[in-house]
């Protein structure tokens, strides 16, 4: 079996693989977002209360907006949202042990 360069540009990422790299996307930039701002110790319910917030507002504004049809980058970040929640979760977990 030959391995190219080839093959791996011609692969087509299905709706599957996609959202599933998004979700693993969005749960490491919840472990950044959560432990950048939390040296201090003081700031982790703030910061994780202001990711929570902003993700409230983007789905606001993309349900708002795409009543009628869905487009891709809708699925992608929505996999991304909920991948920074269930990161957040796992934070909470990790710390409450």
């Amino acid at each position: 079996m030959i391995f190219s360069i080839h093959k791996i540009y011609a692969y087509k990422f299905t709706n599957f693989s996609l959202n599933l790299v998004s979700l693993l996307l969005g749960f490491y930039l919840s472990t950044i977002l959560s432990t950048i701002p939390a040296q201090t110790g003081d700031w982790n319910i703030i910061n994780a209360s202001i990711i929570v917030t902003i993700n409230e507002i983007f789905s606001k504004f993309f349900y708002s907006y795409y009543k009628k049809h869905k487009p891709i980058f809708m699925d992608i970040s929505n996999s991304i949202k909920i991948g920074i929640i269930y990161g957040l979760f796992v934070d909470a977990f990790k710390l409450g042990s």
